[in-house]
């Protein structure tokens, strides 16, 4: 698994899928970011001290939570990395875990801000 030296050139949002998705509501797109930047952080938290502990179905719970809030962002590949934390944990594998937590966190490192800024471009 490799990734890029520097996400912050890049977006984690699918910005035009999601507004897709959300039919253009922008009004809808400041609620679930709003909604997602109060949730996340402590679940992201939560999946940290249970990967620490080695807490695998914490893991595995955590990670599906994660994954679906991803996913309902357009946050892909996020979502993906949550998925195969979701999987290891699943099938009873330790090791790897930090190393799969790390991408998720790379993956996700610059979301708030990159939501900040949609948020400004949501409001009227």
């Amino acid at each position: 698994m490799t990734k890029p030296n520097d996400r912050s050139s890049q977006e984690a949002v699918d910005l035009p899928d999601l507004l897709v998705r959300l039919e253009n509501d922008r009004d809808l797109l400041r609620e679930l970011i709003t909604i997602f930047k109060e949730e996340f952080p402590p679940l992201l938290q939560s999946l940290q001290q249970a990967v620490a502990r080695g807490e695998l179905k914490n893991v595995e719970a955590t990670s599906h939570a994660l994954k679906g809030m991803l996913s309902g962002l357009s946050v892909t590949r996020g979502a993906a990395q949550a998925s195969q934390l979701e999987q290891m944990a699943r099938e009873g594998k330790t090791s790897g875990l930090a190393d799969g937590l790390a991408l998720l966190e790379f993956e996700v490192a610059y979301l708030l801000p990159e939501l900040d800024t949609y948020i400004a471009i949501a409001t009227p």
